[in-house]
């Protein structure tokens, strides 16, 4: 019998890395039964790929410190409009969003408590605001290291853990509790959060940095991660990683966090 279609799954890892792709088609079935009163900003947008899979109208603002992939964000016509901005200062009056969605960008900002403050005082009150991160429990589950621990080679774990974390251009690996002390402080109040991502899924993410290095040198030289996106060239990833995008939406042992706080 075939399988049902899994869009978001088919458009991911035919654009980027299968690795990011998955991780990036899991999440974008979050924001299916997720509402966002307009005008949105998406903080961190990126080149707004994620946008064009994950969301069913154009949002309204996009905002990124980086003008390279503000750029290709504008060439797939992403948002109504791009702002290029610091998190931390953002030219837009008090109130003026009425939602604000943050994929897998806090993780990467040293000077998040500015930028969160800043957030909320764009948002009016009651807005939601949605985003998810890495969590507590990511690099403790990254498989090499805990093979390095096994056979007791722990400082070498550690060492790989944190070769890992500065790959990524984590700063910010945190439980839900930290968060919400985070969110307090700065204006929000958390309403709901639930982990996601198995330990197994995460072995095809972290593997996939290694595995993906003839991806990155194909964006370098063509400007596509993927030079053949065909249904032959794409079968074997799909097969392989649809049990991964098949997992329950929410898992206990998840190594990211998907969190929905409201402006107070």
């Amino acid at each position: 019998m075939p399988q049902p279609p899994a869009p978001h799954l088919d458009y991911q890892v035919s654009t980027l890395p299968y690795f990011r792709g998955l991780l990036r088609a899991v999440e974008a079935r979050f924001y299916e039964n997720i509402d966002l009163p307009a005008p949105t900003l998406d903080l961190g947008c990126g080149d707004g790929h994620f946008a064009t899979d994950a969301f069913d109208r154009h949002l309204e603002v996009g905002s990124d410190p980086w003008w390279g992939p503000l750029t290709e964000a504008a060439e797939r016509g992403s948002y109504r409009a791009l702002v290029q901005s610091d998190g931390a200062a953002q030219p837009f009056p008090d109130a003026y969003f009425s939602s604000a969605v943050s994929n897998s960008v806090l993780e990467h900002i040293p000077h998040l408590e500015s930028v969160l403050i800043e957030t909320a005082r764009l948002l009016q009150p009651g807005a939601p605001f949605v985003f998810c991160v890495p969590n507590h429990r990511l690099l403790s589950s990254l498989s090499i290291g805990r093979g390095l621990d096994k056979i007791g080679l722990h400082p070498l774990g550690n060492a790989y853990r944190a070769f890992f974390n500065r790959i990524a251009r984590h700063h910010h690996c945190d439980d839900p509790k930290t968060w919400e002390t985070r969110l307090q402080k700065t204006g929000f109040r958390l309403e709901k959060w639930w982990h996601y991502f198995s330990p197994a899924a995460l072995r095809t993410l972290e593997w996939g940095h290694y595995f993906g290095l003839p991806a990155l040198v194909s964006k370098k030289l063509t400007g596509r991660w993927i030079i053949s996106p065909t249904h032959w060239n794409l079968a074997l990833t799909k097969r392989l990683t649809r049990p991964y995008y098949e997992e329950p939406l929410a898992a206990e042992d998840g190594v990211y966090t998907f969190f929905i706080a409201r402006r107070l």
